[in-house]
């Protein structure tokens, strides 16, 4: 056994528990394994039991969706290209229309990424034609999408998406909030990841980082160091949920194992 983690709310009589183990496969065939840990799950009286053996079973389907910002999407782009994530990107969607020699448009062509381009308007958010794209994938990554998902599409998708915001929403909302935030010198700035829910930014928060800003910092420093918190807590977000770490405790919460 490599690891176990557990986790306890008596007021609710729950119990979560992750194990990572090393095992051998001929002596215990991942056919037998879900049949054995349900069993064990019947014996507990468990909710839920999931396994996963991340060295044979298929990777993760995703789809990736982005407007004009690419930090987020090229950082996952080459974390996919350096196989920090076990997924597979079936395709990337844009409400952004990209040249076709840009450096988005070469990597997806050189490794078979289809590009979707399908521009948005208040009246018409192309929902139907998106989830026709991703019927196919486990759950969809939003990032820096500047859409707001419809419940009709998320009750249509019925799979989890996860986010990425920058931590200046709640005080600095509308056109251009890092000017805003720097305009008043805020010492702290952050990124959030969560998942989408019919409440803007409300969702089951999985990651939170913050840095520190001084009198030093200038308005491009500033900028360039939102969006590396947002480029390194999405990638945490996507890694704790493919290695099975993030549990939905309820509609407002989540639950995530070191």
């Amino acid at each position: 056994m490599h690891s176990v983690s557990w986790w306890e709310y008596p007021q609710r009589r729950r119990f979560c528990q992750q194990t990572e183990t090393c095992l051998l496969l001929p002596e215990w065939p991942r056919a037998g394994m879900e049949e054995d840990f349900m069993k064990l799950a019947k014996m507990f009286n468990a909710q839920k039991s999931i396994v996963r053996v991340p060295e044979i079973d298929p990777k993760f389907k995703i789809a990736v969706l982005a407007s004009r910002q690419e930090h987020c999407l090229v950082d996952l782009l080459h974390g996919w290209q350096e196989r920090k994530f076990p997924v597979e990107i079936m395709r990337v969607i844009s409400n952004h229309s990209r040249e076709p020699n840009t450096h988005i448009i070469r990597f997806l062509e050189r490794h078979g990424i289809p590009y979707h381009y399908l521009p948005t308007s208040s009246e018409n958010k192309r929902e139907e034609e998106i989830l026709n794209l991703v019927g196919d994938t486990d759950f969809l990554v939003l990032a820096r999408y500047m859409q707001i998902m419809s419940s009709k599409f998320l009750e249509s998708y019925g799979k989890d998406i996860i986010n990425i915001h920058h931590g200046l929403l709640p005080s600095f909302k509308g056109g251009n909030p890092f000017r805003q935030a720097f305009d008043v010198g805020v010492k702290l700035i952050g990124a959030t990841s969560h998942f989408i829910t019919e409440e803007l930014d409300g969702g089951p928060i999985i990651e939170q980082m913050v840095e520190r800003i001084t009198h030093r910092d200038t308005l491009l420093s500033f900028a360039n160091k939102s969006e590396n918190l947002e480029k390194q807590c999405l990638a945490k977000a996507i890694k704790y949920y493919c290695e099975l770490r993030v549990l939905r405790f309820d509609d407002s919460k989540t639950i995530v194992f070191d």
